[in-house]
């Protein structure tokens, strides 16, 4: 589905790393051979109901090879449209081409086999390189991650949450107990996405009548990347107040990369939940975006639809807020 050469194949990729015979039994198969940033809806659908045939056909594991740079976003919409996952989905990539000396490919690859065929979960998760080096492949939880560097080998990170694991020398070490295990669950794939939903990001002087354009071009749904705790200028609210009143759905979400919207805090944020903009705690923009668009293809009305989004679904939502150094 992508990657650093659209044209390269799942089974040329594997040729390259001949010591997958050691770990795991590998059926490559061919989806889809495009650049990631032309996936979309259709795709994410398509991948989830490849997986599920996969899995329902003895798949102890499924890797899906993919284009870094939307990798978080199809991550994200696997994660939230396979029910019941039963054994581990694992998206790879690489920041570097095969055919350089520094490609992370094949050491991605190999992790991502391995946790496809080792770990104790059953989780859609990203593998790809923890440091600099090509001592550990870090497993993060699809929901929780995002593509932070634009072409370093350590570009993803977990947000405000941990790893679920590592691959260190052919073995899973787990990071975080909190997680689905293995073999629990019936699958079920709910796969529709409605793409009528928007990710808007406010500045300083942002026009609300862009806000008014998606009402009147008939979408459905609007995530917000708001200041800090999730504020947006007043102008705003006007538009905002005739959205909801039209009946979309609009979310909040921060600009920054860790903490939580807070929306109690001062009252412009209490005034934009009079409104019926709807808090999402710590989920990230994208993966809020990708939410959206699944809650609204699913259920059958907006009550439906918003419950969706409240609800903790794929561990989108952290309990708590986790506090760490942050690594340049």
């Amino acid at each position: 589905t992508g990657g650093v050469h659209a044209a390269i194949s799942s089974r040329d990729l594997l040729s390259i790393v001949p010591e997958l015979a050691d770990f795991a039994t590998v059926d490559a198969d061919i989806l889809y051979s495009l650049f990631s940033e032309n996936i979309g809806a259709e795709h994410w659908t398509g991948m989830a109901e490849r997986v599920a045939e996969k899995i329902k056909a003895g798949a102890q594991g499924v890797v899906i090879t993919h284009g870094t740079d939307t990798m978080g976003y199809s991550a994200a919409a696997l994660s939230f449209a396979l029910r019941g996952l039963p054994v581990p989905v694992v998206f790879v990539g690489s920041q570097r081409s095969s055919d350089r000396p520094s490609s992370d490919a094949a050491t991605n690859l190999l992790g991502a086999v391995t946790a496809a065929a080792y770990a104790p979960f059953a989780e859609v998760v990203v593998a790809m390189h923890e440091t600099t080096s090509d001592t550990s492949i870090a497993l993060h939880r699809g929901t929780k991650v995002r593509k932070c560097h634009t072409s370093g080998r350590y570009a993803f990170r977990s947000v405000n949450a941990r790893p679920l694991a590592r691959v260190v020398k052919g073995r899973v070490e787990v990071i975080s107990g909190d997680y689905r295990p293995r073999g629990e669950g019936e699958l079920e794939v709910r796969g529709s996405f409605d793409e009528r939903v928007a990710l808007i990001k406010f500045h300083p002087g942002f026009n609300p009548a862009l806000i008014d354009w998606l009402v009147d071009e008939g979408y459905r749904g609007i995530i917000l990347e708001g200041t800090g705790l999730g504020h947006v200028s007043s102008r705003c609210y006007g538009a905002l107040r005739r959205a909801v009143e039209e009946g979309l759905i609009v979310c909040m979400t921060s600009q920054c990369l860790w903490g939580r919207v807070n929306m109690n805090v001062y009252t412009t944020g209490r005034e934009l939940q009079r409104i019926g903009v709807e808090p999402l705690g710590d989920m990230l923009p994208e993966t809020a975006l990708v939410k959206l668009m699944w809650a609204l293809g699913e259920a059958s009305s907006r009550e439906e639809a918003l419950e969706l989004m409240r609800r903790n679904v794929a561990g989108e939502y952290s309990d708590r807020t986790l506090y760490e150094e942050v690594r340049a």
